[in-house]
């Protein structure tokens, strides 16, 4: 007598069903992660063996409600989260530690029914991050003592620096004084002044630059607030017209995007490393050409400077934003500013881009998001 067809079909489906199980219970057996598996009612209904030793589990916990398992766990809002994976259907993630100290990235997964498009329960994964914590931990002491180094190298130069600088203004001062009687004498005493000076300028730029590093590295954040392209800019020339003057260069606007709400410290110090690089890194006998262009792209709002200096080379774009590198020896400098550039635009989530030619010139391209403002303070 043969076998009905629908039987057939049944007897198949329960032998798939049950190789599917056996199929899920070897996993559930091999896998060396701690996973829980909670129905819609809060009820623990399985875990693997890795969480029956991580939470000291027992046969006995399963089928009780997971209200029971927050000592387990050692995180007293698990249950809260439960709820919330199964109500909204969205993935929970939270870094927690245990009760042997170890940290875990905890991610409540909704168990979905497709058929009624319905979460019938959650799976709760723990990955071990206790190795991660510790590095990040011992990172962060590292930066602080980073931090706390360059500021008390800052602090303890700043004195003796402004000593010098007064010695220098006596000296300079002395010397014009003294011009009338001895010519010779006084040209090189004015000589040695004027060394004395840069040598003080350089160090003062040095420590000013040290403290910028500090704060970016250590993601210090700026008053945001709004500011004008056009302002910045001429702030900017202002304080490098000697270098401008000297050198002939001409430098244009084209300021399609008018403002932007950011630090103004910050787009200050980018416009400046990338103005007095634009006017330094020229071709001798070739005076300045220099384009600033500011418009909107992709969300962005974006910077450009271009120049018709010294350029490039392709081997050495890759490395110069590396703090303390510099490709032209000649020329003075300090090899922190274009570094400086890059962490405070990638900092607030920008980027940088460079296009250069070997003496045709360079052009880099900052994007910077638009910062938030803070609404302004209630009034007493």
């Amino acid at each position: 007598m043969s076998i009905p067809e629908p039987i057939k079909r049944n007897n198949q489906q329960l032998k798939e069903l049950i190789e599917l199980n056996e199929e899920l219970e070897n996993y559930f057996r091999n896998t060396i992660i701690p996973q829980l598996f909670v129905d819609a009612n809060l009820i623990l209904r399985k875990f693997t063996p890795p969480a029956m030793k991580q939470f000291s589990l027992s046969r006995e916990h399963i089928g009780r409600p997971m209200e029971e398992m927050a000592d387990n766990i050692r995180y007293s809002t698990i249950v809260d989260n439960i709820l919330q994976v199964i109500k909204t259907g969205e993935i929970f993630e939270k870094e927690i530690q245990t009760t042997n100290m170890r940290w875990f990235q905890m991610n409540i997964i909704p168990y979905l029914v497709k058929k009624d498009n319905r979460t019938n329960g959650v799976i709760i994964t723990f990955v071990d991050i206790t190795d991660r914590m510790k590095v990040l931990r011992d990172l962060e002491k590292l930066n602080a003592s980073h931090e706390t180094f360059i500021y008390s190298v800052s602090h303890d130069l700043k004195a003796p620096l402004a000593n010098i600088e007064g010695l220098v203004s006596l000296l300079i001062k002395s010397s014009y004084e003294l011009s009338a009687k001895c010519e010779a004498n006084n040209k090189e005493q004015k000589y040695i002044a004027t060394l004395l000076d840069k040598s003080v300028n350089a160090m003062r730029t040095i420590l000013n630059e040290l403290s910028d590093i500090a704060k970016i590295e250590g993601n210090f954040k700026e008053i945001v607030e709004t500011a004008r392209f056009e302002d910045i800019l001429r702030q900017v020339e202002l304080t490098i017209k000697d270098k401008i003057v000297e050198s002939n260069a001409v430098i244009t606007y084209d300021i399609a995007e008018k403002e932007i709400n950011f630090s103004l410290k910050n787009l200050r110090s980018i416009l400046y490393n990338l103005l007095s690089n634009a006017v330094k890194y020229r071709v001798p006998g070739r005076d300045p050409v220099i384009h600033v262009t500011t418009g909107k792209d992709k969300g962005y709002v974006f910077l450009s400077v271009k120049d018709n200096g010294l350029g490039i080379a392709d081997d050495k774009l890759e490395i110069i934003f590396t703090p303390y590198t510099r490709i032209e020896r000649d020329v003075e400098g300090t090899g922190i500013g274009l570094y400086l550039v890059k962490k405070i635009v990638e900092n607030e989530g920008g980027r940088i881009r460079v296009k250069s030619s070997v003496g045709e010139g360079s052009e880099f391209t900052v994007y910077l998001k638009q910062n938030a403002l803070a609404p302004p303070a209630a009034q007493q």
